[in-house]
């Protein structure tokens, strides 16, 4: 009974000490005055900044795909051996290209020739150029048909034809052909029509697959576009016609503006790009390139001179 009533005593003290803490606790919080909040009063968060970084970009004659796949490693390159933050970026079209150049939102431009005549007047410098896989510093365009198309077989024949080029501002892909067919006497108007391969990238390729369905009789690339696009064709299907003569090949320029030590550092590290080196030549390779040579803004003038023969201002072909 003792034992009990020990216990009891015991289980009496203790109800009464959390009584008294949990009435300690409501007192103390009955102390502290309520935090007042003012939902009249905001603060405006600004938007995440993208980091300050170099623009590369490369006109786009392939799909986007096709243009990482061709560049990506150069790019890479580039941010190692400069130190810079040099990041790709993929205009859907040639204008794009060009007006992004003189937004100043392409810092370092790789372009064909003849868009390069239009980036110079907007105040971009050549710095460098290529050297094609065949090891000149030239390339060239070509006419391409089916295999199995008998009627072509010279220039003449593409006489009252379909023509299917990449755009009017491509140099292999319209204007070196348009050049060559000048040259042999036949003008514009002497083919059923003349057609640009539509939508965004990907024109070399949608002008080879344009001709390949049968839609046109034959259609104007660069030199080298059926190595490209030769795996998702059956074999021997596409012939080439004819090759134009060859133009200063294609050529990295810097915008209006562009800070001159980046210049440097970009067309130094270029420049140092050798196919000597494995892992160089992987880089070059990707890019369809054998080497990277200087250039210099006269080094187009051949360019400007077709120019002129076709009677085109390029700043009027971009965008038509």
């Amino acid at each position: 009974m003792k034992q009990l009533a020990m216990r009891t005593c015991l289980s009496a003290t203790l109800l009464v000490l959390a009584t008294l803490t949990i009435g300690l606790a409501i007192a103390g919080c009955d102390r502290d005055p309520a935090a007042k909040v003012d939902l009249s009063h905001r603060e405006e968060l600004p938007p995440p900044q993208t980091p300050p970084s170099i623009t590369y970009a490369y006109l786009p004659q392939y799909s986007h795909a096709t243009s990482f796949m061709r560049h990506g490693q150069i790019v890479e390159y580039l941010r190692k051996a400069t130190g810079l933050p040099v990041r790709q970026v993929f205009p859907d079209t040639f204008d794009a290209h060009l007006r992004m150049v003189e937004r100043g939102e392409i810092d370092i431009s790789f372009s064909n020739p003849v868009a390069y005549i239009a980036l110079e007047r907007s105040g971009a410098r050549a710095f460098a150029r290529i050297v094609e896989r065949s090891g000149e510093p030239v390339f060239r365009g070509q006419i391409v048909c089916r295999s199995d198309n008998k009627a072509l077989q010279t220039l003449d024949d593409c006489k009252g034809k379909r023509w299917i080029a990449v755009d009017p501002l491509s140099a292999g892909g319209f204007l070196f052909a348009l050049g060559m067919f000048l040259d042999h006497g036949i003008g514009p108007k002497d083919f059923a029509e003349i057609a640009f391969a539509p939508g965004p990238g990907g024109k070399q390729e949608k002008a080879v697959l344009g001709v390949h369905a049968g839609r046109y009789d034959f259609a104007s690339i660069r030199e080298g576009t059926l190595d490209i696009v030769n795996h998702t064709l059956e074999p021997g299907s596409m012939r080439v016609l004819a090759t134009t003569p060859g133009y200063p090949s294609w050529v990295y320029a810097a915008r209006k503006g562009l800070d001159p030590s980046i210049v440097a550092k970009v067309r130094k590290a270029l420049l140092t790009l050798s196919d000597r080196d494995p892992e160089h030549e992987a880089i070059l390779n990707a890019a369809g390139m054998k080497g990277i040579i200087p250039a210099e803004d006269r080094d187009y003038d051949p360019v400007r001179d077709l120019l002129a023969k076709l009677g085109l201002d390029p700043s009027k072909v971009v965008g038509e």
